[in-house]
């Protein structure tokens, strides 16, 4: 695994509880709705870093992005009912059960003049972003089928390398990990960009290549957390003795392409707020302007 040099302190580093603010009018923002891997974490020792499953919110331009659909789908879903009509476009990383469990309870899609368009690549088996999301809504396992939502639902099927246009934004999808056909998100507008790339494959010792290509220059690029690291680990004067490969290689390859930020999310929902604020002062001792997600946080992009 290649060295690390400590990052220089940025002088433009956001605090990251500054960071978590209401009424930022910059025109690219990422907002996080849901932070954890797995399944759902609610409870008193995780309140500060939140509970729900991935979701997070781009505002960019004239444009709303949503990257994934787990469980934090539905609390940001209950916030856009004061902002109807809405219009958004919704990219799935992968259909496991962290992704897409807040779908079936995001209550804009059940109302009439409101309008999605959503992304995801086939699954192994050929089955379509459209068909597994409407499979989960199916008797027994939901009373309501996904027919009965009443907004405009537009389907689209990617493959790896295809580039969308939203007017003036672009995004990007990469694959990222082959045997669950996770996909990767690059957000491009007006000289800046941000980066979703979690559920990535493991290349131990290399460089990701196609995390590479994604994150080139990258404002912001968003990644999976530490997932196995241990308590001692957590504890070590170094981050960079952490036995977590998927996480140095992730480091290494944003290293590599020149990521201004990265923000660290998707955490094992075992990890309560105390032993992520070790984490966070762990990774902050070596790369100063890196920090962990939180459920509510707006990070503007520039």
């Amino acid at each position: 695994m290649p060295d690390f040099d400590p990052a220089a302190p940025n002088p433009r580093t956001f605090n990251a509880r500054a960071d978590m603010v209401t009424g930022l009018t910059a025109d690219f923002v990422v907002q996080f709705w849901g932070v954890r891997g797995q399944i759902s974490a609610p409870g008193k020792e995780t309140m500060r870093y939140g509970g729900n499953t991935s979701c997070v919110e781009m505002r960019v331009g004239k444009k709303r992005l949503i990257f994934d659909g787990g469980s934090g789908l539905r609390v940001l879903g209950n916030n856009l009912l004061s902002q109807m009509p809405v219009e958004a476009y919704i990219f799935f990383s992968q259909c496991h059960w962290d992704s897409i469990q807040g779908f079936p309870f995001f209550t804009p899609a059940f109302i009439p003049g409101n309008c999605f368009h959503i992304y995801g690549a086939a699954a192994s088996n050929g089955a379509s972003m459209e068909q597994r999301l409407s499979s989960q809504m199916l008797h027994p396992n939901f009373p309501v089928p996904l027919q009965l939502m009443r907004s405009e639902l537009k389907f689209h099927n990617l493959t790896s390398g295809n580039e969308i246009l939203l007017d003036d934004v672009t995004v990007e999808a990469i694959s990222l990990n082959y045997s669950h056909r996770a996909m990767g998100y690059r957000v491009s507008w007006q000289g800046h960009s941000a980066v979703y790339a979690i559920d990535r494959s493991h290349y131990p010792d290399q460089i990701d290549q196609n995390l590479l290509h994604l994150a080139r220059q990258a404002d912001l690029l968003i990644l999976d957390a530490p997932y196995t690291i241990s308590a001692d680990d957590a504890l070590k004067s170094s981050p960079l003795n952490w036995q977590d490969d998927l996480w140095q290689t992730g480091m290494a390859t944003a290293k590599a392409a020149g990521v201004k930020r990265i923000v660290m999310s998707r955490y094992n929902p075992d990890y309560d707020d105390d032993f992520l604020d070790r984490v966070e002062e762990q990774v902050q001792s070596v790369f100063p302007n890196d920090l962990l997600a939180r459920e509510g946080m707006i990070l503007p992009v520039f």
